[in-house]
């Protein structure tokens, strides 16, 4: 008896792309990945992810579950899932998502907040006030610091401290040394 098998269909990996030299004003809206190699003036809505290759140029906000960024970005990146910001890639303006790689040479300018976050917009919580923050009438959270006087827990004092002659090494302190400069590796060259 010969197996059947089944193809996934074949929108499960579609993936729309804004080619070099193409130019939209207005939003973009895809229920699968945009590849951006053009430019973008409006807001870009993916469920499943958006690339920004080198030459690629957004001027408005991002909302996707994952992104790959290697060219400009100005506006707004809510991400829920993973960032990932390439050597080239250029943001000006707020970024919020769970997880993030940033690499050396990419360029923030703006506040980043990574980490485990409440969904963008979510209708319960707009407005609404708690024991551990407040929003404003924008619906943006500020997050009150749990200290001891607010959860009425005693005051902890701080543990590990330094012996005498001890001093505190960072992670680097093996290749660095303690004066900050490249320890010498014995080789030559």
């Amino acid at each position: 008896m010969a197996k059947t098998r089944t193809m996934p269909p074949a929108t499960e990996n579609v993936i729309s792309i804004i080619g070099a030299g193409m130019r939209i004003m207005g939003d973009c809206e895809s229920a699968h990945t945009i590849r951006i190699e053009g430019a973008i003036e409006g807001t870009v809505r993916a469920s499943k992810g958006v690339v920004i290759g080198k030459s690629g140029r957004v001027t408005g906000d991002i909302h996707t579950e994952d992104a790959r960024i290697a060219g400009s970005v100005k506006g707004t990146l809510l991400i829920k899932s993973r960032l990932e910001l390439e050597q080239t890639a250029v943001v000006d303006g707020e970024i919020q998502t769970r997880r993030l790689k940033l690499d050396e040479g990419a360029i923030v300018n703006g506040a980043v907040a990574v980490g485990r976050q409440e969904p963008a917009g979510s209708q319960d919580s707009v407005g609404s006030q708690d024991s551990a923050g407040s929003q404003d009438s924008a619906g943006h959270r500020e997050s009150a610091p749990a200290t001891p006087a607010a959860t009425g827990a005693p005051k902890r004092e701080k543990r590990g401290k330094e012996k005498p002659g001890k001093e505190k090494r960072g992670r680097n302190a093996s290749l660095f040394g303690s004066s900050g400069k490249r320890a010498a590796s014995g080789q030559g060259g």
